[in-house]
């Protein structure tokens, strides 16, 4: 019986996934929308994501544009993004809020590769994890009489084969960034 390897899959989805939105949240010295969404707007005595109040849009290679649907929240929706803390700067005007991304120093851009680096890794710690747990898994399923010594050995080749291409697009991931940062 071969192993069935599709909770695997859905899981190594979900990290490389995690991946990517760990990465869009390191900031670079391009505007990015994804930078907001921790970002909580008060909205009528209630806090709401900031993209359920307003529309938000790249304008320039450096700063979003976020046009709030009740123009009465303009202050509200600085002041959310201010209170974010995000490295960034805000300015009023009569369609919403422009939001500025500074350029990086080259101090900051080696920060923000490290911070990159590590994401990374702790993605693949999350991997690694994941891995022991298939491979208990098989190993289990082995000893309990339900898959030959061989299909243990194709088990485990299979599924290292998954690891190492989840490996990959994530080593391919922190290049794309990094030449996000460096740019």
């Amino acid at each position: 019986m071969a192993y069935d390897f599709k909770p695997f899959d859905v899981r190594i989805k979900e990290i490389t996934d995690r991946l990517q939105k760990e990465l869009s949240s390191v900031r670079t010295g391009r505007a990015s929308v994804a930078i907001l969404d921790t970002v909580q707007v008060e909205s009528y005595g209630a806090l709401m994501p900031i993209n359920q109040v307003a529309n938000i849009s790249v304008e320039a290679p450096t700063i979003l544009r976020i046009a709030p649907y009740d123009m009465s929240q303009v202050k509200e929706v600085e002041k959310a993004i201010m209170v974010a803390n995000l490295g960034v700067s805000t300015g009023i005007d009569d369609k919403g809020v422009r939001v500025f991304f500074p350029e990086p120093t080259g101090e900051r851009r080696v920060q923000l590769m490290k911070l990159a680096k590590e994401k990374v890794e702790e993605i693949r710690t999350e991997l690694r994890r994941a891995r022991e747990e298939v491979w208990s898994d098989i190993q289990e399923q082995e000893k309990d009489g339900i898959m030959s010594e061989d299909e243990r050995f194709r088990a485990k080749d299979d599924m290292q084969k998954r690891v190492d291409a989840a490996n990959e697009s994530f080593e391919q991931a922190l290049e794309r960034k990094e030449k996000e940062i460096s740019n």
